[in-house]
């Protein structure tokens, strides 16, 4: 794959969606986690999707189980639980692993474009965060523990 609009990706109900589909958008590509210390930032990520999402924003939340077995449930279960606990309406996908022999195609992709810590391409913990300009460009990679809020500056750079 030579760009991130040539990926497919299945929704948290099962379709395949072409991520060309979000071309000439901002996107914020998260794995996230529903029994994780940091999954009260998903009330974050809703809200900066609520504020932007007009502007050119989209949020791509990718369920993973791979971190100490923090999101165990369902796809159903992941959905149901994000939309009661945090009201979340940015896209949701069928969970995927982001590390090891079955890493998503598309986030094997987002490492080798955005690297961690010295250089690694291992994600480190859920919430790891992957900011993507309106062309396709990785742009940056924000560690699990940076809030949603401190992104905006770069959000709204690209959005410019």
């Amino acid at each position: 794959m030579s760009e991130i609009y040539d990926f497919q990706v299945t929704t948290i109900k099962g379709e395949q969606k072409p991520l060309e589909e979000f071309k000439g958008k901002v996107l914020l590509i998260v794995n996230t986690a529903s029994k994780c210390g940091f999954t009260p930032q998903f009330k974050g990520l809703e809200k900066l999707y609520e504020e932007y999402k007009d502007k050119g924003l989209e949020i791509l939340g990718f369920p993973c189980n791979q971190f100490l077995s923090q999101d165990p449930g369902s796809d159903e279960q992941i959905s149901e639980f994000c939309q009661l606990n945090y009201g979340v309406s940015f896209p949701m996908f069928s969970k995927v692993e982001v590390n090891g022999p079955g890493t998503h195609p598309l986030f094997a992709y987002l490492k080798s474009q955005a690297k961690g810590m010295l250089g690694t391409e291992k994600i480190k913990w859920n919430f790891t965060k992957f900011l993507v300009d309106a062309e396709g460009n990785v742009v940056e990679r924000y560690a699990p523990k940076t809030e949603p809020k401190e992104m905006i500056g770069d959000i709204e750079k690209l959005l410019a």
